[in-house]
């Protein structure tokens, strides 16, 4: 009886889990974005947007928490019925984004260190961490996810067409298109949005 209660708790926590890292990650791509825009890499931060870098440095951590989270119980949830290969791209693509998160979070981080001469490097490596690496590896762990899904039946096959979308404009056009790293938390979101809505039901 315990063991079937965690098995139906587990849903409700995998999306409260994605809701809360969608959320957040959204937060902070904003914050950064509007502290840090990529087209002006050399000039210096103005002293009024300081705190939204600020800011999304301490949201970062909370995002990455809960983005392990939502992992655990998407994992949780499929059991022995998961293909390992697809589960270890899943696992591994969620480590090296979550990874990816951070390194980009600490370089936007140096540009609070900087003087008004700006070097522009610290800008510059943030966004490339996070466009050109960390995107590329949220596209792969879409499509691991959305593969889980459509194996398992347990998404419907909008949700898995949604998912194949995002992780092609992820993958091959995400560092080339300003805010397109929204996509992720958006997806996400709509992927916890189902599974509390089903766990309801």
């Amino acid at each position: 009886m315990e063991t079937t209660t965690a098995r139906m708790e587990t849903p409700r926590a995998a999306g409260a889990a994605g809701v809360l890292f969608a959320l957040l990650l959204a937060a902070s791509i904003v914050l950064i974005r509007y502290a840090l825009p990529s087209d002006a890499a050399h000039a210096p931060v103005d002293p009024d947007r300081r705190w939204a870098v600020s800011t999304a440095l301490e949201i970062v951590p909370f995002a990455g928490i809960f983005f392990l989270w939502f992992m655990g119980a998407l994992r949780s949830h499929t059991g022995d019925a998961e293909d390992r290969f697809v589960a270890t791209v899943f696992l591994g693509s969620g480590f090296v984004f979550t990874a990816t998160l951070f390194v980009a979070a600490a370089a936007a981080g140096t540009v609070l260190q900087e003087s008004a001469t700006s070097s522009g490097f610290g800008r510059s490596f943030a966004y490339t961490v996070l466009t050109t690496y960390g995107m590329r590896m949220a596209a792969v762990f879409v499509f691991a996810t959305s593969t889980i899904g459509r194996q398992l039946g347990v998404f419907p096959r909008p949700l898995v067409l949604l998912g194949l979308a995002a992780g092609l404009l992820l993958l091959l056009a995400g560092s080339s298109l300003p805010w397109s790293e929204l996509l992720f938390p958006i997806w996400a979101l709509a992927i916890s949005g189902y599974i509390l809505r089903v766990s309801r039901g």
